[in-house]
C-alpha cells in the first residue's frame, strides 16, 4: 500500500511539473506577443517526446528511500568517487551520508535558504560525517524548506559553484578545502566565514568504532519528516467536494453568484490575491474567530440577495496549493454559527492559485 501511494505520489509531481512547464511556455508567448515593436513570432521548438516511466521504473524510484538496497548503497555509489549532495531535505542528507560512509566515499554537502548558504566535505581522509556533526535529527516542525522560506537564485549559484570546485579537487586528488571545517557564506552581508567542526566521533553510529548502522533505514520515519521539499497534495475530500480551475473559471465567466474564499495567511496575500476574492486565513476558520465568522456571514447574506435566489449560495475555497482549502472546508462544514452557510455548497478549488497560474492565467504570479 505504501508502494502504491509513492508511485501517486511520483505521478503527481510528474504532472505538476508539466504544469509548470506549460505555464512558462504560454508566459513566454505572451511576452513575446507584447513586445511594443513586433516581430515575426520565433516558433518554440517541439518538446522532444519523452519515454513514459514504466511501472516497475515507477516503484523503483519512489521506493528507493525506504528500499536504498535497490541501488542507492551497492551500484549507485560505488560507481563513483565522490558524491555531491544537492538535496533540499533533512532525510536525504542522512541518507546519503549513511551511504557514503558505507560505499567508502567522501561527500561535499551544500544547502542553501534564503540569503544564506553552507558548505563541508563529510568523510574524508578521517573527517567527521554528517551524523557526527548532527547525531539527532532536528524536530520537523523546526525546519524550514524552500518552499515556505523561499531562496534567492544566485545563493545556490555561488554555493554550487564552491561545490563544485571542492568536486573536483577531490577527484585531482589534491584534496578538499573543507574537510573538518565549514564554509557559511551570507549573501545579504556579502561575508564569506569558515568555522572549525567537531572531530569524528568515536561513538558515531555510522563511522565509528562500534558503529551500530550497518545497512540503510528508513529515513523518513527517522527524521519524522518527507523526503522532500514539495508539499504532497492532501485527500481530505471526495470528488464530489471539490471543483477544477477550469471549472470554476467556466462559472466564473457566467456570472454564477458564488463566494471565492481566500484561506492563506496574510503574507501570501499580499503577494498576490484573486480581486473577487474574500479573505479569511484558516487559522481563523479553525479557531471560530467570531469577527471572521461575521465577515463570512454578512457576505452571504449579500451575494444571496443580489443572487434574488432561494438556493443557498455556493462558497469555493481556494488556498496556494490546495491542501489548506481542504481542511477549510472540513472546518466550514462544522461550523453552527453562520446559519446563513449551508454546508452541502461548500467545495475547495483543486490544487489553488498555483493550478489557476498553470492553467488559466499564465501572468499570475507563482511563489
Amino acid at each position: 500500500m505504501a508502494a502504491q501511494e509513492d508511485a501517486a505520489a511520483l505521478l503527481d509531481e510528474i504532472a505538476r511539473r508539466e504544469e509548470e512547464l506549460a505555464s512558462l511556455k504560454r508566459r513566454l508567448a505572451a511576452a513575446l506577443a507584447s513586445q511594443s515593436e513586433p516581430e515575426p513570432p520565433v516558433p518554440l521548438p517541439p518538446l522532444l517526446p519523452k519515454a513514459a516511466l514504466s511501472r516497475d521504473e515507477i516503484l523503483r524510484y519512489s521506493r528507493q528511500l525506504l528500499l536504498p538496497e535497490l541501488g542507492v548503497r551497492g551500484q549507485l555509489l560505488r560507481a563513483y568517487d565522490v558524491v555531491a549532495d544537492c538535496s533540499d531535505n533533512v532525510a536525504t542528507r542522512y541518507l546519503v551520508n549513511d551511504a557514503c560512509v558505507l560505499a567508502g566515499r567522501p561527500l561535499v554537502s551544500a544547502s542553501a535558504l534564503r540569503f544564506e548558504g553552507q558548505l563541508t566535505v563529510y568523510h574524508h581522509d578521517g573527517g567527521p560525517c554528517y551524523r557526527c556533526v548532527f547525531p539527532r535529527p532536528p524536530p520537523a516542525e523546526t525546519v524550514t524548506n524552500c518552499s515556505d522560506g523561499g531562496v534567492l537564485g544566485v545563493v545556490p549559484g555561488v554555493l554550487g559553484c564552491v561545490q563544485a570546485l571542492e568536486v573536483l579537487k577531490i577527484a585531482a586528488g589534491l584534496g578538499p578545502a573543507y574537510s573538518g571545517s565549514m564554509l557559511l557564506f551570507d549573501g545579504l552581508g556579502g561575508h564569506f566565514r569558515r568555522i572549525r567542526l567537531r572531530r569524528r566521533r568515536p561513538d558515531c553510529v555510522v563511522c565509528g568504532q562500534q558503529p551500530t548502522v550497518t545497512r540503510l533505514q528508513d529515513y523518513e520515519a527517522f527524521c519524522g519528516s518527507s523526503a522532500t521539499d514539495k508539499c504532497r497534495a492532501l485527500k481530505l475530500l471526495s470528488p464530489e467536494e471539490r471543483i477544477s480551475v477550469t471549472d470554476y473559471k467556466r462559472l466564473l465567466d457566467a456570472g454564477a453568484p458564488h463566494i471565492l474564499l481566500d484561506v492563506r495567511p496574510q503574507v501570501e496575500v499580499d503577494i498576490c490575491r484573486l480581486p473577487h476574492a474574500l479573505h479569511i486565513p484558516l487559522s481563523h476558520l479553525e479557531r471560530r474567530d467570531a469577527n471572521s465568522l461575521k465577515l463570512l456571514g454578512k457576505a452571504l447574506r449579500n451575494g444571496r440577495r443580489d443572487s434574488q435566489e432561494g438556493a443557498a449560495l455556493p462558497v469555493y475555497v481556494i488556498c496556494k496549493q490546495g491542501n489548506d482549502s481542504q481542511k477549510a472546508v472540513r472546518a466550514l462544514q462544522s461550523l453552527k454559527a453562520v446559519p446563513e452557510l449551508d454546508s452541502l455548497a461548500v467545495q475547495d478549488v483543486v490544487g489553488g492559485l498555483m493550478a489557476w497560474a498553470a492553467k488559466i492565467d499564465g501572468a499570475f504570479p507563482q511563489y
